[in-house]
């Protein structure tokens, strides 16, 4: 069965850094895509970035392009979001996501509060 395990999330001020980490196992990682989603308070989940099976193509939300980096190392089955330049509008429960066999799979989200 897939199982998806997010960390790393916190509390941060505007502007600081955070990285998540999303470790998956009961299937061949390297052979599927990858996702982050983040769900704000009362805010619908949107898709924030997406990264191929290979790591070799990305896509952002517009909101965090040139702020956020996914990346994997399917060695250890991980998949990363690096977040720089936080804004309070970041604030949000992150979920890590992959679809197998056309079924969705998520993780338990992991909290990232920005606020001073």
């Amino acid at each position: 069965q897939v199982q998806l395990v997010e960390s790393g999330g916190g509390l941060v001020q505007p502007g600081g850094s955070l990285r998540l980490s999303c470790v998956a196992s009961g299937m061949i990682f390297s052979a599927y895509p990858m996702a982050w989603y983040r769900q704000g308070p009362g805010k619908q989940r949107e898709s924030v970035a997406v990264i191929s099976s290979g790591g070799v193509n990305t896509r952002y939300a517009d909101s965090v392009k040139g702020r956020f980096t996914i990346s994997r190392v399917n060695a250890k089955n991980t998949v990363f979001l690096q977040l720089n330049s936080l804004k309070p509008e970041d604030t949000a429960v992150y979920y890590c996501n992959v679809a197998v066999d056309s079924r969705q799979y998520w993780g338990q989200g992991t909290q990232v509060t920005v606020s001073s």
